[in-house]
């Protein structure tokens, strides 16, 4: 850049791209580095408006007077690539006029040249990783790509068309849903996107409708408008949530200054000349990654990290595993932030070399910047923890192959048997939370607490995931989920028989006490509460679970699967219904004769 502030923006940049390459923390400048660029960033003088006057003329080829009926004489806001004006246009509408700061396409390649000159000796000289030039044409190409107003735009447009919508067109933009569209109509789709005006906008000028709104950081006049900060979070957790789990398009940059509150409630998206594209195959392995993660299973994430392309070639993925069980340590303080997640990662990143594709380090960087942004309306907000039912949604909702894979790996463990507490918190979940269809309004207690909904569930295709979990285990494929099914089915009727036929005494009452502290009785209590929440869930839609019973029924791999319980229960309990019929025998006898008074007995 030309001035010698921008060059040393342009040079902290170089700094944080070294640092993702070269350090342990990879996405981070110390904080020193962090407040001084935050400083120069807020400090970037304007460039006279005469300049930029000239340049909107030069740009779109007519006097300025022929364009607007009135310009601000000074810009509105300013940056280091350019700044804003305010315009009324001569239709009365009023309208926002991004200008580029001129000489940027030079002073960019000036800086790209740079760049490449310094990265090259870093690794020439410094033995930096290999993969350091990779991360510097990156940030080129992003350095480029934001100059580009028309590429902005269509960004902009692109965006609007997939999360966005205009308040006053609710009803038409339902009339025009319809069942064969990639991304379908929900009502949380309630974020505003500027219009553009492309015959006011060229590669250095972008005019588009002004928002009026308010900065998240301005807590007094979010106040003053009666606006919620949790219901803010949850429509910018759920957009940025679709973006790069559901549809794959992302706003790369969601800090507070490209997000404000209108005073209808929504979120205002600004500045979309940072964005990503993430494919199917990382939208999946995104998913995974997180359920992975959240059951500490470390040969899982191993995999997902060499199926993704993290790990380089010949990096043994067991030493990998076991290095992410060690960062997980004892499980005690396991982390729902993404800061936190990543603080754990770091140190296994940066041994074995990780090398991340350029569309995982934006989401990498999107992800980071929204729970930034999220804190600075909640501190407490964990972005971790507040995906989790999205991703639960995702996973029941969605019946490709990759998704249902990810589910029973959520519910199943590797060797077969089933994870109860999950399968519980789940049922309770989908108990509480779900509609009949995902076209009925969440119900007025929802409401409150969920504004969006969408954090509901939609029950058919709940009941849709529930008939293919149980087909996979009926299957061949799920022979040992049926053993290890089979083995807590008689676990938990041992404990049964125990507790409430068997247990009398007061020293098998104090075993009982000790037992009911153990896995197999909180098993029993799990399987208990499982019940009660699907009897709920069942209450809910019984006409589609009741269809989903009757199709189960039918098939004799069911028949095969109950006569074996019923004979592995019997054969269980054969040797020991003598033992109990004579205990509860005793216990009768005992009752009897202790409820006999002393005139009885001489009576007798």
């Amino acid at each position: 850049m030309c001035h010698y502030k921008g060059f040393f923006i342009c040079l902290l940049c170089l700094m944080n791209v070294l640092g993702q390459a070269l350090s342990t923390r990879p996405d981070i400048l110390p904080p020193v580095y962090c407040e001084e660029l935050a400083k120069l960033q807020d400090q970037i003088p304007p460039f006279p408006t005469h300049r930029a006057i000239k340049s909107i003329e030069t740009q779109l080829g007519v006097p300025i007077s022929q364009i607007f009926a009135d310009i601000s004489p000074e810009p509105i806001a300013a940056a280091s690539l350019g700044q804003v004006y305010k315009a009324h246009l001569h239709s009365g509408e009023l309208v926002a006029v991004k200008v580029q700061r001129p000489g940027m396409r030079l002073s960019l390649t000036l800086d790209a040249l740079l760049f490449h000159m310094i990265g090259g000796q870093l690794k020439r000289f410094a033995k930096a990783r290999k993969d350091l030039l990779v991360a510097v044409n990156e940030t080129v190409r992003h350095m480029f790509d934001e100059i580009d107003y028309v590429l902005e735009g269509k960004n902009a447009e692109r965006f609007a068309s997939l999360y966005g919508f205009d308040p006053c067109d609710n009803q038409n933009s339902r009339q025009q849903a319809t069942a064969k569209e990639t991304v379908k109509y929900k009502e949380a789709n309630c974020v505003k996107v500027p219009k553009i005006y492309w015959d006011l906008t060229r590669t250095a000028v972008l005019t588009m409708e002004w928002v009026d709104g308010i900065k998240l950081t301005d807590e007094i006049s979010l106040k003053k408008a009666c606006l919620k900060r949790r219901e803010l979070i949850d429509q910018g957790l759920y957009c940025s949530l679709r973006q790069l789990l559901e549809v794959g398009f992302f706003h790369a940059d969601p800090h507070p200054g490209n997000l404000v509150a209108t005073d209808n409630g929504s979120l205002a998206y600004f500045d979309f000349g940072m964005m990503g594209d993430i494919p199917r195959h990382y939208r999946v392995g995104l998913i995974q990654m997180l359920v992975h993660f959240v059951n500490r299973d470390s040969l899982g994430l191993a995999n997902d990290f060499r199926s993704l392309g993290f790990i380089p070639e010949g990096i043994d993925r067991r030493l990998v595993s076991d290095a992410l069980q060690a960062s997980f340590g004892d499980g005690t303080r396991q982390s729902q932030d993404f800061q936190g997640v990543m603080n754990q990662l770091y140190d296994v990143m940066y041994e074995f070399n990780f090398s991340l594709p350029p569309d995982y380090a934006l989401v990498i960087r999107a992800l980071g910047s929204l729970e930034g942004t999220a804190k600075v309306l909640d501190p407490d907000f964990k972005v971790i923890e507040s995906a989790y039912p999205f991703v639960i949604g995702r996973l029941l909702e969605d019946p490709n192959p990759d998704m249902r894979k990810i589910l029973r790996e959520l519910l199943i463990r590797n060797n077969g048997s089933i994870r109860w507490n999950r399968l519980e918190r789940l049922i309770a979940a989908i108990s509480k939370q779900s509609s009949k269809s995902s076209g009925e309004p969440p119900n007025s207690e929802q409401n409150s607490s969920n504004p969006l909904g969408w954090k509901s569930f939609d029950m058919r295709a709940v009941v849709n995931a529930t008939e293919d979990l149980l087909q996979f285990i009926l299957s061949e494929k799920g022979v040992r989920v049926r053993v290890f099914l089979l083995r807590d089915i008689i676990g938990a009727a041992d404990i049964f028989m125990q507790d409430n036929v068997v247990g009398c005494s007061p020293s098998e009452k104090l075993e009982a006490r000790k037992t009911s502290e153990s896995e197999e009785n909180s098993l029993l209590t799990r399987i208990f509460n499982g019940f009660r929440y699907f009897r709920e869930a069942v209450k809910l839609a019984p006409e589609v679970w009741t269809a989903m019973l009757i199709r189960m029924a039918a098939k004799p791999e069911v028949h095969n699967f109950t006569f074996d319980i019923i004979s592995a229960l019997v054969m269980h309990f054969s040797h020991k219904l003598p033992e109990t019929s004579w205990v509860c025998i005793s216990r009768f006898l005992h009752k009897l004769v202790k409820n006999w008074s002393p005139d009885d007995l001489r009576n007798q």
